[in-house]
């Protein structure tokens, strides 16, 4: 997992982005061809064994066990459980193949110079990965957060560092020498150095420590010497010049048991919901194909397998809802599952607990983990929206929705155990699905705000489509007093959800720590978690000139929009309905 503000928030997973102020840039140049890379092998990379992409793909699909033996100091200290073997017996009977093992060694070491791990803290990571093995699953065991609490000062403190990771790396070449083929190791998370002159730097560090990662584990004797290695890109990124560094190291290497290993958490800006991008929209879509042909184009192509250790949503979680709205994430992980797929890739879900409850070993959103699986397989047909609204104040009226068929064919709707009857109760043309004014009249019952029926939109194979028929009103904000320390306004919300905030000075330039953009970052600058309110958080008062008034403009999931003005003065804020 990439590296926090970690050990200020442990349980949320930090952005792997760059810095802010280079975002605007970043949107602007996403999507246009990178340039050709300066650490271009001078011969392609030969190929891997077959044994090696067999491997790779007999390990999909893989979940992460992540937040716990990598967590800081222990791991029950970022929120879940002691690991058990039901565990790992859950995980297998949904479908996994593998498991990746994420372990921060260096909290568990002892000094100079034998760098000495932790017998217990050993003994601990051993019990689980022969848990795995006997559960017939594929382990990938790597060095996790030691890449940005140590290993990152590589360039300034060379030899201590490179002293340090061969001294652990040998302990667990050691310690696992003996374990069957489907142990696979993976020499670092998502590496990163600081105190470099670029990438070129960056490059040759990380080429130092895969080839001291190799040599170590390889000469270890016993299976090391042709077990399944992986190695990552810079930072664990898909860029084409990250790829070709590593196909330089691969050529090196030429060592036929080794594949790669890449990070993918989505478009930056849908993953977090900032600068209004609050759909899985085409920019979304060409994002995720753009990064998977150039992996596949650099290396499955050569015949060298590719896991992408991690997958998720950045802000996807359990304890936040509504930051990626629910048929939106369903959509991303719809398409990722089975681009994925098509570019043969293995892919490993992180999961720090957000998704399978590690106490009850229950999955929090079932309908979710269905869309997961399902994307596995094949493809699932899906809509432009999984909701329907219904004003209250106003006329029941037939609404459409557009169909995303996916190569499937669409079979019709469900409610409850009701089959919907097409022409009466909804009408189809082309991939236009409308229902009728009749049948949300009935759907709405007494049209009490919120949620008045789900329907299921079902398809030839794959996941039904979830719709959700609505009624609500256009939100009213009221008069709230705070401070710079944060500003409760209360909400009431009428069935409506809040999709994205605005913010704007009288003057028309942006205002917020994202001032690249009038659309703020939900939880950096707002927050919608409770029925009766939405909070503008320290990080955005702080940020707001004193005295200049700001119009912020909360955008909802209906289409609604509602104008409000906030003012800081010294420390004290007010707001106002405009």
């Amino acid at each position: 997992m990439t590296r926090r503000l970690a050990r200020l928030l442990p349980r949320r997973r930090r952005s792997s982005r760059p810095p802010r102020r280079l975002a605007a840039l970043l949107l602007a140049i996403a999507l246009l061809p990178l340039l050709p890379a300066t650490a271009r092998a001078a011969d392609p990379p030969p190929p891997s064994a077959p044994a090696a992409r067999s491997a790779v793909a007999a390990m999909q699909p893989g979940w992460n066990m992540g937040n716990t033996y990598d967590a800081i100091p222990d791991e029950t200290s970022w929120g879940n459980p002691p690991v058990t073997r039901e565990l790992l017996r859950k995980v297998k009977s949904q479908g996994f193949k593998s498991i990746r093992l994420p372990v921060t060694w260096g909290i568990h070491q002892g000094g100079a110079p034998g760098y000495t791990i932790d017998p217990a803290w050993m003994a601990k990571v051993r019990q689980v990965v022969d848990w795995a093995l006997d559960e017939d699953l594929y382990v990938l065991l790597n060095m996790h957060h030691d890449s940005w609490m140590w290993v990152n000062n590589l360039a300034t403190d060379h030899d201590a560092v490179l002293a340090r990771y061969e001294a652990t790396w040998t302990q667990i070449a050691a310690e696992f020498r003996d374990r069957p083929s489907k142990l696979v190791l993976e020499s670092i998370n998502e590496p990163t150095f600081s105190g470099t002159s670029g990438d070129e730097e960056n490059y040759r560090l990380l080429a130092e420590l895969n080839r001291a990662f190799h040599r170590i584990v390889r000469e270890s004797g016993g299976r090391n010497a042709d077990r399944l290695l992986v190695l990552p890109t810079l930072y664990t990124n898909s860029e084409q010049g990250r790829l070709d560094a590593l196909a330089a190291e691969l050529t090196e290497l030429r060592d036929p048991m080794v594949a790669t290993t890449i990070h993918f958490y989505g478009w930056w800006p849908f993953s977090v919901n900032i600068a209004g991008y609050t759909r899985f929209d085409a920019t979304s879509e060409q994002d995720l194909t753009a990064q998977f042909d150039r992996v596949y184009n650099t290396f499955v192509a050569r015949g060298i397998p590719v896991v992408v250790g991690e997958y998720a949503l950045l802000a996807y979680d359990h304890n936040r809802p509504g930051i990626i709205e629910r048929g939106e994430q369903r959509k991303y992980f719809e398409f990722l599952g089975n681009y994925a797929r098509e570019r043969r890739l293995t892919t490993m879900l992180w999961d720090a607990g957000q998704f399978l409850n590690r106490t009850t070993l229950q999955w929090r959103d079932p309908e979710l983990f269905a869309q997961i699986r399902s994307s596995w397989t094949t493809r699932s047909g899906t809509a432009s929206s999984d909701l329907v609204f219904l004003p209250k104040s106003e006329e029941i009226t037939s609404r459409t929705l557009t169909l995303n068929p996916n190569g499937t064919d669409f079979q019709g709707l469900r409610h409850g155990t009701r089959t919907l009857v097409k022409g009466r109760d909804y009408t189809v043309s082309g991939n236009q699905l409308t229902l009728t004014a009749g049948a949300l009249t009935t759907l709405a019952g007494d049209r009490a705000y919120g949620v008045n029926a789900t329907l299921e939109a079902r398809f030839s194979r794959g996941v039904p489509w979830r719709i959700d028929v609505i009624t609500s009103d256009t939100p009213v904000l009221s008069n709230a007093t705070g401070d710079t320390g944060g500003l409760t306004i209360p909400t009431r919300f009428r069935g409506d959800m809040l999709a994205t905030m605005e913010s704007r000075y009288d003057d028309g330039s942006n205002a917020g720590p994202a001032d690249w953009t009038p659309f703020q970052q939900w939880d950096t600058s707002f927050t919608a978690y409770t029925p009766d309110s939405i909070k503008l958080t320290s990080a955005f008062l702080d940020s707001l000139k004193d005295g200049s008034r700001v119009t912020l403009t909360f955008n909802f999931w209906s289409g609604d929009e509602v104008a409000y003005h906030v003012t800081r003065t010294g420390t004290t804020v007010t707001g106002t309905p405009a």
